[in-house]
């Protein structure tokens, strides 16, 4: 006890100490300001204003001003993701719903000088710049995902289902893109490539996004959730290659380069799949070279992106191509997940999804748009909806878990922000078509849980 007490009284008084030595000198530094006289007073106050000079020259300079970008767009996005989470949604929803909040249709119309001072148009180059390599890197991870090979047992009936939920939906939106194209395709787009975008854009399943849904429900282990897990992979998989294709040719200037740009991409997915594959799949991990095969697949993830960019067909194809060549070997597609998933959807995705926001001007968005939002969300879940469940019927499967799958097959997500974001860099789509299409993604993707509740309440 007396050990105790002395070691007390010892901390006591060390802190006392360090009170006196503290607080003395600032009792005096105020005494002096205080009664010093008017030219000390007028002095101390000039040093504040420049002190406060300074500090504002840092914030706006361009790496303040970035991180303090960095800092308010992650607060709001992970804040929107708590609360969605909180009304039984996904939080990339509203992850999602934060970055078009940041943007100039609600930021910009609630509070234009707050807007205007954190979101320069001179500095979203190099926010742009880095949240395209987040998308790189996320691809890269949605690729390793997809484990083709565990679609054994499952292959034929997710290839009929899949690729009706891709067809149905995507002739709607060819004949969607008839009524729009007058008031909606941007100058000098032919209707081919508007019509064909407008296509793969009401196809596209959010397969990352899917995985989760299902993981918040319990249902990743049922068999109507590895169905709907092999459907998505396999539909994924294959509207990005047709994506790929309908970019090739749109870009190129006449037939011969355009069979050209297509004959390029088609041996680039042939020499990824028939041969990088494969030999990834051999490769024994030993433990602890984890972190050497993790640079080997962040380099070719970069070189495969710098080669489909030079082909035309943007860098984020070859990210995707790249962890779908690393997908058969389960140690890499391990490391991928845990090692880059993290930082690319914790700091790097709300960096995309605000990007996104930013891009939609003020005025996108207006109230005769309304009939043209619920239009398109009425094609695109229809089509995903009966495109899936007459597959699944015919193929033997019960009329309610049919219902299910379609609706599962329902969500958008990320998957489809980033093809309207390739669409609208690329020219194919126009600033209130793009906005109408972002909403739909939003709507379609929260609309997949209470769909499916609704849906199990008919069935009891």
């Amino acid at each position: 006890m007396e050990l105790k007490s002395s070691g007390g009284m010892r901390r006591s008084g060390l802190a006392w100490r360090y009170l006196g030595w503290v607080a003395v000198p600032l009792l005096v530094g105020l005494g002096l300001a205080r009664y010093a006289g008017p030219s000390v007073t007028a002095q101390v106050s000039r040093a504040d204003a420049s002190l406060g000079a300074d500090w504002a020259a840092h914030l706006h300079a361009p790496l303040g001003l970035f991180l303090m970008q960095l800092l308010v767009l992650l607060l709001v996005a992970k804040g929107a993701g708590w609360l969605f989470r909180r009304f039984g949604q996904p939080g990339v929803i509203g992850e999602m719903a934060a970055g078009l909040m940041m943007g100039p249709l609600v930021l910009g119309a609630l509070l234009p000088q707050v807007h205007g001072a954190l979101f320069p148009a001179a500095s979203l180059g190099s926010l742009g710049l880095l949240s395209q390599l987040g998308v790189l890197m996320f691809l890269l991870v949605a690729g390793a995902e997809l484990d083709l090979g565990g679609l054994r047992g499952r292959r034929r009936f997710a290839f009929v289902v899949s690729h009706a939920g891709i067809a149905v939906p995507f002739v709607l939106g060819v004949a969607l893109a008839i009524w729009l194209y007058g008031a909606h395709a941007p100058r000098g787009i032919g209707f081919t490539g508007f019509a064909l975008f407008v296509g793969i854009s009401l196809s596209i399943t959010a397969f990352p996004v899917l995985l989760r849904i299902l993981a918040d429900r319990g249902m990743t282990s049922t068999p109507l959730g590895q169905t709907a897990i092999a459907c998505a992979a396999l539909g994924d998989a294959t509207a990005w290659c047709l994506l790929a294709l309908i970019v090739a040719a749109a870009q190129a200037q006449g037939w011969v380069p355009a069979a050209i740009n297509l004959g390029c991409v088609v041996l680039f997915v042939g020499l990824m799949l028939g041969v990088v594959r494969p030999w990834f799949s051999r490769q024994v991990i030993v433990a602890g070279q984890e972190g050497r095969w993790l640079l080997v697949m962040l380099l070719m993830a970069l070189g495969c992106a710098l080669v489909t960019e030079m082909l035309g067909i943007h860098a984020l194809f070859g990210a995707f191509a790249a962890g779908v060549a690393v997908s058969g070997n389960a140690t890499l597609r391990h490391t991928v997940a845990s090692r880059v998933e993290p930082f690319a959807v914790t700091l790097l995705l709300p960096l995309f999804f605000a990007m996104t926001g930013l891009r939609m001007r003020g005025d996108a968005l207006q109230a005769s748009d309304l009939l043209l939002c619920l239009v398109v969300i009425a094609v695109a879940t229809l089509g995903k909806l009966f495109g899936t469940w007459s597959a699944a019927r015919s193929a033997g499967m019960d009329s309610q878990e049919a219902w299910k799958l379609g609706a599962l097959m329902n969500t958008r997500g990320l998957m489809e922000l980033i093809v309207l974001n390739l669409g609208y860099e690329l020219g194919f789509l126009g600033d209130r078509l793009f906005a109408v299409l972002v909403v739909m993604a939003l709507v379609t993707t929260a609309m997949t849980g209470p769909l499916l509740s609704w849906m199990e309440r008919g069935k009891r």
